[in-house]
């Protein structure tokens, strides 16, 4: 049987398939994505170019002792920018980052744990026309370094700190995992000076940065918490780095 369809309906269903055959032909006609504009080559040369004044301006073309670029200048859209110290009034110029994190670290423990620090008793970067290239101090000049009163530790001296001190010093180089030296040890002795050891691409200076970043969000255990060098574990631990960077 056929049923009595109005005219109004068919009209409408006429003309839906009508629109929707339009569309799906429309769509296929259209690609499956929008085209790519070309690139400005004009613009591309430019960023070239700034990019290549800056490296110029920034870098020293050379690497410090350690293996991290020199940089010529400081707080100037390169990779050493001037740095808080927390709980302290220092500022410190240092490579931003991991190497920031690490260095900050041991700088945070020698105030609470040998001796508060005033502002001007660190010294980050240094020019690279300042400082010896042959010897670890170098390192200050890629903003891996830093030195803590160096009036007071001069270089070529040894005995500037108590024997405690120095088990201070060897637990802080402890939580550091190797990735920081102390230039107390060098063949050339800096007892201010302390040094990012590993190179640019080594994993470990990650893994210990994060580590004190925990650190800082957990009670007794970042700078500050005063842990004792005694303690027969973290004085083992202390002997085998020292073993191991003599």
């Amino acid at each position: 049987m056929t049923a009595n369809i109005p005219r109004r309906t068919v009209l409408r269903r006429a003309i839906g398939v009508a629109a929707g055959a339009a569309i799906g032909s429309q769509l296929f006609a259209v690609p499956g994505h929008a085209a790519t504009p070309a690139p400005d080559r004009d613009r591309l040369r430019e960023l070239t170019r700034e990019t290549r004044e800056r490296e110029a301006r920034v870098r020293e073309g050379a690497a410090s002792k350690n293996g991290w670029d020199m940089e010529k200048v400081v707080d100037d859209r390169g990779h050493v920018y001037t740095r808080p110290v927390p709980g302290t009034p220092l500022g410190v110029q240092v490579r931003m980052g991991d190497v920031e994190t690490v260095l900050v670290h041991v700088i945070s423990r020698f105030h609470y744990e040998i001796d508060a620090l005033r502002e001007g008793d660190v010294v980050g970067w240094r020019a690279p026309a300042s400082v010896r290239r042959n010897l670890a101090e170098s390192n200050q000049a890629s903003g891996t370094a830093v030195q803590i009163r160096p009036g007071s530790y001069p270089s070529g001296v040894r005995g500037g700190f108590y024997p405690l001190e120095v088990l201070t010093i060897r637990d802080i180089l402890a939580d550091c995992e190797g990735v920081v030296r102390w230039g107390g040890d060098d063949r050339v002795p800096d007892e201010s000076l302390f040094y990012i050891d590993v190179a640019p691409d080594d994993r470990r200076i990650a893994d210990v940065s994060w580590k004190f970043r925990e650190w800082a969000f957990t009670p007794g255990r970042g700078a500050g918490s005063m842990t004792d060098p005694l303690q027969p574990e973290r004085l083992q631990a202390a002997k085998r780095l020292a073993g191991r960077q003599a």
